[in-house]
């Protein structure tokens, strides 16, 4: 780690700092401690079933080589989700040759991932960039492309190619209210030297834009106008991270998501995944005067359309 810490010195466990009012741990303690996923030293076996008993898995997919997929292209995007990840989802939720649907497509994590397992994908995004972003990565990993739509996923119904069709699958990972419209902050910012960050987006349409309840209310409308088209028995599947709380916010966003879904009918709520993302590199926010958390976990939340026949 290169962070500068002072105060007495223990090789292995790292320094001690004198401004630590709290406990007695080191630097490099407080930092492992304060990581989201915490699962102590015990036997292997015990381990896997700890991660099983909480639907736990745990991942640090490549960013280099031809295990990343292209990401020195992909990231572009805030948050590239694996297509390694997307494929270990989609096969679990659908059949070869079913169609998934992805509202909120980004650089399509979602669409390589069902390339990858014999599915049919599509995917819609406001921004041509990302679009084309997806495309380069296609030819750059020699996949053929899946369908692609630039515009609103509020106006599915109004795309006329689509209109006969049903999905199998709804696999997506929204931009969590506000997000896409913050500052870039912590490590990233600090690795780019970023003194002046910029927002990730000045889209308008984007719901990442939103307050809270706007956001909830719209990311309801959207996939309440997917779940329409899908077929009954089949599942929506969710990735969404809390944020840190604040006193105005408890930062659960994951409670919220599924709190306002569930005003659709027929959208039942099955339960979650964990995945614990281990690329994410631990970071001092709090050292040494409070916790705050390293949120490297993510929900992966899920619903089944049942509608009675």
């Amino acid at each position: 780690m290169n962070y500068t810490l002072f105060g007495n010195n223990d090789k292995k466990k790292g320094i001690k700092s004198p401004k630590n009012t709290l406990n007695d741990l080191t630097g490099k303690e407080w930092i492992f401690r304060t990581n989201s996923i915490d699962i102590f030293k015990s036997s292997n076996e015990d381990i896997e079933l700890i991660k099983f008993i909480l639907e736990i898995f745990e991942s640090r997919y490549s960013t280099k080589g031809s295990e990343s997929y292209a990401h020195h292209i992909r990231k572009i995007h805030p948050t590239p989700k694996p297509p390694q990840l997307m494929k270990f989802l989609i096969e679990f939720f659908s059949k070869e040759n079913d169609l998934v649907y992805d509202p909120f497509m980004g650089v399509g994590g979602t669409l390589l991932g069902a390339s990858l397992c014999n599915r049919k994908a599509i995917g819609i995004d406001l921004s041509e960039e990302y679009i084309e972003v997806y495309k380069n990565v296609c030819d750059f990993l020699k996949l053929e492309k899946q369908t692609t739509i630039l515009g609103n996923s509020k106006d599915l119904n109004k795309i006329t190619k689509l209109k006969e069709l049903q999905f199998d699958l709804i696999m997506t990972d929204p931009p969590y209210f506000n997000m896409m419209a913050k500052k870039k902050s912590g490590e990233s910012a600090k690795k780019k030297k970023d003194i002046s960050p910029t927002p990730f987006t000045n889209n308008n349409e984007d719901i990442g834009n939103l307050p809270l309840k706007i956001f909830l209310d719209k990311l309801k409308s959207i996939i309440n106008i997917g779940f329409r088209k899908l077929r009954n028995k089949r599942y929506v599947v969710l990735f969404t991270k809390d944020f840190q709380p604040s006193k105005e916010y408890h930062g659960m966003l994951h409670y919220d998501i599924i709190t306002k879904l569930l005003e659709i009918e027929g959208l039942i709520y099955k339960g979650f995944k964990i995945w614990y993302d281990k690329s994410v590199n631990l970071y001092p926010y709090g050292y040494p005067y409070a916790y705050v958390g390293n949120q490297l976990h993510q929900y992966i939340i899920i619903f089944r359309k049942e509608i009675k026949e």
